[in-house]
């Protein structure tokens, strides 16, 4: 009679155990050390959860931002030569190209008026998929490095190319590494 007591008792908690814990019915073994007969326990009906729409807030934005800067000229020459580069299959930023961003914040403080795009790219190795993504990372690699030198930002946009404007067309290791890097664009507002 106490053995039937306790093994009703065992399986009464494993039962709560299953739902405090949210346990799958066939995962009752790690928890008693037994295996239910098939077909004593049955799951329960998947929930169905309906996604959150987006949110369309615009009272988050500061005052004048635009985004994107579609209508904003472009200027690539002016910083072009502070472009930075990346290790194969990397979004850090080298040491070495630091003073290269320094330089490109140090325009932007003196220039208040003006914003920045930072374009992601990539070598033609990897997927087009891959290198799109890698191009984002080591754009936003950029921008984080202008945002911890002082640049606010809402003035530093993000685009990534992957391998699509590769500086250098060949197909070796010296075009790949010129491929792989962040070029800073200048945007300025349009005239009124």
């Amino acid at each position: 009679m106490k053995a039937i007591r306790f093994t009703t008792l065992t399986a009464l908690g494993a039962v709560l155990t299953i739902f405090a814990t949210g346990c799958h019915p066939e995962d009752l073994h790690k928890i008693t050390g037994t295996r239910p007969p098939i077909g004593d326990v049955n799951p329960a009906p998947p929930i169905t959860i309906n996604p959150t729409p987006p949110i369309n807030d615009t009272t988050m934005i500061p005052q004048g931002f635009e985004f994107p800067r579609t209508n904003w000229p472009e200027n690539r020459e002016i910083l072009k030569e502070y472009s930075i580069h990346f290790g194969y299959d990397s979004s850090a930023v080298r040491a070495a190209d630091k003073s290269k961003i320094a330089s490109v914040a140090d325009y932007l403080k003196a220039n208040p008026a003006v914003a920045v795009r930072v374009d992601g790219n990539c070598d033609e190795r990897g997927t087009e998929e891959y290198n799109r993504s890698l191009g984002e990372k080591r754009a936003l690699a950029g921008r984080e490095e202008l945002i911890r030198l002082g640049i606010e930002s809402t003035r530093v946009d993000t685009l990534s190319y992957g391998e699509d404007k590769p500086a250098n067309t060949g197909h070796n290791e010296n075009a790949w590494k010129e491929n792989r890097r962040d070029d800073f664009v200048v945007l300025t507002p349009p005239a009124k």
